[in-house]
């Protein structure tokens, strides 16, 4: 019996060692003191969704994302370490704490807020089907027997997915270049995509080869943290509020989308 029981007892030790192994976030959670402390914050950003997040010409993260996450670190009096992520591992990223926090054009979801903390928004995109002119697309009726591409685990993964009826062959890609090319080489009929990516299409296609059919949703982009960081979350919502309300963030969605940033509610 005392055996049994010892073993018991290591067996339920064991257990409960291995699942504290599983829960890094109550472990890492930061506070605004130990960021600036720390002299820097380590920022997870797509490079490949121009214009909000690109690399330049000497191969260093650049875009309206990158500028709002300098402004944000020169703000706080700590540099800015922009680390490229991707759309299906920005989030893991985070929760495994291999950045302190997202500026990475990530949209707000009731399906994303279950694992991340959302500020308010700093951003948004409208995101449209766009595909060749010459297929007949009008809405999502007309898409059963068409290939549609996506970059995997995006929001207009999501949003095709929701419209799509039976019959459509929804192609998923690692990351929007990689949808844009399947589009421009013919694999696929249409994308989903948004707005700024399918700018970027039609100035690399021949004029009138391609167009948005319609949209499918309007989003609003928010900085991600880590459940628990609520503190930090305050203090880029403070952020935002103020470079909204003084300018600055609509001076740099200027430069990079050349229009005024959408209210965001």
């Amino acid at each position: 019996m005392n055996m049994q029981l010892s073993r018991r007892t290591f067996t339920t030790a064991a257990a409960a060692l291995a699942a504290s192994a599983l829960l890094p976030l109550s472990a890492s959670a930061q506070s605004l003191a130990d960021l600036k402390k720390k002299g820097k914050i380590t920022i997870g950003m797509l490079v490949d969704f121009p214009p909000y997040g690109i690399l330049n010409t000497s191969n260093q993260p650049d875009g309206y994302d990158a500028d709002v996450a300098k402004l944000l670190a020169k703000e706080w009096g700590v540099t800015a370490d922009i680390v490229p992520v991707t759309g299906p591992n920005r989030i893991p990223f985070l929760l495994t704490n291999k950045v302190d926090m997202l500026i990475a054009s990530l949209a707000i979801t009731p399906e994303r807020a279950k694992q991340v903390l959302f500020s308010k928004p700093y951003s948004a995109a409208s995101i449209v089907l766009f595909g060749n002119t010459k297929t007949a697309i009008k809405g999502p009726e007309n898409l059963k027997g068409l290939r549609v591409g996506v970059a995997r685990a995006s929001t207009q993964d999501v949003a095709v997915t929701k419209v799509a009826p039976e019959g459509t062959q929804i192609r998923r890609f690692d990351d929007d270049a990689s949808a844009m090319q399947a589009l421009l080489s013919g694999q696929v009929d249409a994308i989903g995509c948004s707005i700024t990516v399918a700018a970027q299409i039609a100035k690399r296609a021949p004029a009138g080869q391609f167009e948005s059919k319609f949209q499918l949703l309007q989003q609003n982009m928010a900085v991600a943290l880590r459940p628990g960081q609520d503190e930090v979350t305050n203090a880029v919502n403070d952020f935002i509020a103020r470079n909204t309300a003084n300018g600055e963030l609509n001076k740099l969605y200027q430069k990079w989308l050349g229009a005024d940033l959408p209210k965001l509610d």
